[in-house]
């Protein structure tokens, strides 16, 4: 007989979740949010903060209520960081000079950077704690589209649920016919063979003679209505087609667990958060400042900024918390130890662009029937989300028309804004060919041409992450730094978040070992 370790690790090794099994063996206790906070006195410690992105607000935030005394300082005029939401009248200013004024209709929003939060992330919490709305964000619609350019004429644009539900029927009746031929290497009881292909046939919508068959759960030529209107399924599209389409990539997307439903976004932005951080941390933070040096001091830290004004100005502090992204962080002359200063040196970042349309119709509920959700395509543009909020409304609405990431987003980004409209343009009719007649105005962003971040998000390596990452998480002397980059939940504000944690705790316990 197995014991319940061997048991938990025979469900893992076969696909199955070993953290349920756990649950039910009563191994473990389900993971639960908890509260955040520095105990114990501070005696007013000076902390330096660079940067007021969701890190280095948090930071400042959970510093403030435990009694330190903290100064954001913060290049833009704005809080947030990449959680930043462009509204009509905002401008987008790129590394070259080049210039964008957003005019979308009031009420209407574009976010350039993170849009969506999981529920099981800790910016959840923060949400709950100061008073930030939310309203859930459709990360998943199958009623969206997927778009291949490499697909059999006719089948270049499919529903989602169409290419999903096919290859997931397909795939159970061969899964099928290797259970019934004892083809899988595991042995199986007659009872668990028969219960084996009960739960595939059920999960793969075969028939009693388990073959696939649209009885539509993979849409309908005709949906079911009055009278003598019974419905008729849409004909199978066959699994070799959608394989050679290259359907199959998309799907895994979602089986991610930061992307899996249900999903959330702050209500009117996704720049909510920051703004609640900076509303409670108030003058404590400086905007305007950039950074131009950082150094040691026997006490702790100096810093050199720019102010408002072009004024040169310095910040004396105990401890400095730096979460300036670090392409940035490289140009900014430092005294950092020779190891701390390579290490940062060696860690790259990711490109990504966005480009968001304003349309006059909000044609994509109207005229297929997608509300929110997401588009995925083979091409440069690779995503097109539609909004999660405004639904039904007569007002229009703002797509984020592209989301590429990688050698896309560089191709994106090293066109001139009105280039980058024409392509989304021209690669999102062929999925929607109201583009052109309901377009109104258009915003784009490629990170890696933002000052102040150049870059999206950090790039760690197998390598990196083992040789720079344990280097990078300890201090360098009074310096510490904090920000996604500094976490395993990278490109998410939960990682900033959690960054901002452990740095604050770290700075706590060494203030309490010296005031000892």
């Amino acid at each position: 007989m197995r014991t319940r370790r061997e048991f938990v690790q025979a469900v893992a090794a076969h696909g199955g979740s070993a953290y349920a099994a756990m649950l039910a063996l009563d191994l473990l206790a389900p993971a639960k949010a908890s509260a955040f906070a520095l105990d114990g006195g501070t005696r007013g410690t000076k902390v330096a903060i660079l940067g007021a992105g969701v890190a280095g607000l948090c930071a400042a935030y959970e510093l403030g209520k435990a009694g330190y005394d903290c100064t954001v300082l913060e290049a833009r005029q704005r809080p947030g960081g990449r959680a930043w939401t462009i509204r009509g009248g905002d401008r987008v200013v790129e590394s070259d000079g080049t210039v964008q004024t957003a005019t979308f209709a009031e009420g209407l929003y574009h976010n350039p950077g993170p849009s969506r939060v999981p529920q099981h992330h800790v910016t959840m919490d923060y949400y709950r704690e100061l008073g930030v709305a939310v309203e859930q964000f459709g990360n998943e619609n199958l009623n969206a589209y997927y778009y291949s350019s490499k697909a059999p004429p006719g089948l270049e644009r499919v529903r989602i649920r169409a290419a999903r539900m096919e290859m997931r029927g397909y795939a159970a009746e061969l899964l099928t016919k290797a259970v019934s031929r004892d083809a899988l290497d595991m042995p199986l009881t007659p009872d668990d063979k028969e219960k084996l292909l009960t739960f595939i046939a059920a999960d793969g919508g075969l028939s009693r003679d388990r073959i696939y068959a649209n009885r539509g759960q993979a849409g309908f030529a005709q949906f079911p209505g009055a009278a003598a209107q019974a419905g008729i399924p849409s004909d199978p599209l066959g699994l070799m087609p959608l394989v050679r389409a290259g359907y199959g990539a998309f799907g895994p997307i979602e089986n991610d667990i930061d992307q899996q439903l249900a999903m959330f976004q702050p209500v009117g932005g996704i720049d909510a958060l920051p703004r609640a951080f900076a509303q409670r941390l108030g003058t404590r933070i400086h905007y305007n400042a950039a950074v131009s040096q950082i150094r040691k001091t026997p006490t702790g830290t100096r810093i050199i900024y720019t102010d408002a004004e072009g004024a040169h100005r310095t910040l004396d502090a105990a401890y400095c918390i730096c979460t300036i992204p670090f392409p940035v962080l490289r140009t900014i002359p430092n005294d950092f130890s020779p190891a701390f200063a390579a290490a940062i040196g060696r860690v790259d970042y990711q490109a990504s662009a966005k480009v968001g349309l304003e349309f006059k119709r909000r044609f994509w509920e109207e005229d297929d029937r997608i509300l929110s959700g997401i588009t995925r395509t083979d091409e440069t543009i690779t995503q097109i989300w539609y909004p999660s909020y405004g639904y039904l409304s007569k007002r229009g609405g703002v797509l984020t028309a592209a989301y590429a990431m990688g050698p896309r987003a560089l191709t994106l980004g090293n066109l001139s804004p009105r280039e980058r409209v024409e392509l989304a343009l021209r690669e999102g009719e062929k999925i929607h060919p109201q583009y052109r007649a309901e377009h109104v105005s258009s915003i784009s962003v490629a990170w890696q041409k933002i000052p102040h971040n150049l870059g999206a998000w950090v790039g760690w390596t197998e390598s990196t992450r083992k040789s720079e990452y344990p280097l990078l998480l300890q201090p360098d002397g009074p310096i510490y730094l904090a920000g996604e980059h500094m976490s395993y939940i990278n490109a998410w504000q939960a990682g900033a978040l959690e960054s901002a944690r452990y740095v604050t705790s770290a700075i706590h316990r060494r203030v309490a070992a010296t005031s000892s």
